[in-house]
């Protein structure tokens, strides 16, 4: 799939997958590709900057976690983040249904003129 398909939709994909509950960046690009079944892969030079953004806008927030000796910063929805997250959801459908009814427009019950 192209990497401008993701484009525009980056923020909605990251909300959705932080929706059950915080994680850390590697676990949120596995959630994208697991989801997506292995269509979109996201590469930590695109989420990690978009994560810092959503946090500073006040859709997320993190915290810093030990794992053994290891340190991760999760990330987690925070209420803003569901309400843009359900707002992300309602541009999509109507988004697909539009181009739905370009690409596939339904059969023409009509006259021919």
């Amino acid at each position: 799939m192209k990497t401008d398909a993701v484009r525009g939709h980056l923020d909605g994909l990251l909300l959705s997958v932080l929706e059950s509950g915080p994680l850390h960046g590697y676990a949120i690009i596995a959630a994208v590709q697991e989801r997506s079944g292995g269509v979109l892969e996201l590469r930590k030079g695109t989420i990690y900057p978009a994560l810092n953004r959503l946090e500073r806008i006040g859709l997320l927030s993190s915290a810093w976690e030990s794992v053994g000796e290891r340190r991760r910063r999760c990330y987690e929805l925070t209420d803003a983040g569901r309400r843009s997250l359900a707002t992300e959801r309602t541009h999509w459908r109507a988004f697909t249904a539009a181009i739905g009814s370009v690409l596939e427009p339904a059969p023409a019950t009509g006259h021919a003129t």
